[in-house]
């Protein structure tokens, strides 16, 4: 915990980032008759009824400090996925930094392994090069930034019936794109002075 809470109250680094992930799903559902959209002194009336469609796994990550996001989704959970985003962080969305440092939960899919599995040898060590990872402690996921982020998401964006993985692509996109534009940075409160106070009952006692 103490590491995590450390590292959010170090100043604004370009070259070393803090950023935030963590992944959630939603299930992708369809209308079976068309709603009736709003009228004059009528709300918009949906059938009860609807259709699965699958589910989507949505992947965010923020930067506290910058009050930047990015959010994905994808039609899988897997190793691989993960790969695939962490290597979209380095190179697209953080390519002039030394090292990122990242802060997640320890989701068995959360690590270095799952570079190594999807990517050549020498890809997968370029890349952990330049991660600086952190986890949350067990039962602790509320230290991840991200997770709040994830609650925005869910209730600005992802609260009705989303259809198929292309409308969520969109969706989710313009979400993310509001916000970036609205500059939306984390002022993060919670300290190691506040954990020793509040939280003294997690320490050992000696």
């Amino acid at each position: 915990m103490e590491d995590v809470l450390t590292l959010y109250a170090l100043p604004y680094d370009p070259c070393r980032p803090v950023v935030c992930m963590d992944e959630s799903n939603k299930q992708l559902v369809g209308e079976t008759k068309a709603p009736i959209p709003v009228a004059p002194g009528r709300a918009a009336i949906v059938d009860h009824e609807y259709v699965r469609n699958g589910v989507a796994e949505i992947f965010v990550e923020i930067e506290p400090l910058a009050g930047r996001r990015h959010v994905e989704a994808s039609e899988r959970r897997t190793r691989h996925d993960w790969a695939r985003f962490i290597k979209g962080m380095l190179d697209e969305r953080y390519p002039d930094a030394v090292t990122v440092r990242l802060v997640m939960d320890n989701l068995n899919t959360h690590a270095i392994a799952s570079l190594y599995e999807t990517f050549l040898p020498a890809e997968a060590h370029r890349l952990a090069q330049r991660l600086e990872i952190h986890y949350t402690p067990k039962h602790g996921s509320w230290l991840n930034i991200a997770e709040i982020e994830l609650s925005a998401l869910s209730s600005q964006c992802l609260n009705r019936r989303i259809p198929n993985m292309d409308c969520m692509q969109r969706e989710i996109a313009a979400w993310a794109k509001a916000r970036n534009n609205r500059g939306a940075p984390v002022n993060w409160h919670f300290t190691n002075q506040s954990a020793r106070i509040q939280l003294t009952r997690l320490y050992p006692k000696l």
